[in-house]
């Protein structure tokens, strides 16, 4: 079975990505998500199906939400806190 979503990208939080089942529908995304999400841009439209597998997160998973809640939030990758960037000093 495939699903067509929509994928935005939020103006507050690098590589924080929300999937809608509806194009432009945000009225089931909670109030405080889209506050702290921003100004939603869209990225792409794109058809899901489970044979396609997506980057960070599980494509049954997505689908499934979508179907609940109407929306799906990919939150940004995990940043290593033991990653060193900087002097010894």
């Amino acid at each position: 079975m495939n699903q067509t979503c929509w994928i935005y990208k939020s103006s507050k939080k690098d590589e924080m990505y929300l999937y809608l089942a509806k194009e432009d529908d945000f009225v089931e995304v909670p109030e405080l998500l889209m506050a702290r999400f921003g100004q939603p841009s869209l990225v792409m439209q794109l058809d899901l199906h489970q044979e396609r597998p997506l980057a960070r997160v599980n494509t049954a998973r997505v689908m499934q939400q979508l179907q609940d809640e109407g929306y799906f939030l990919q939150m940004p990758p995990n940043l290593r806190p033991d990653m060193y960037y900087g002097n010894e000093d």
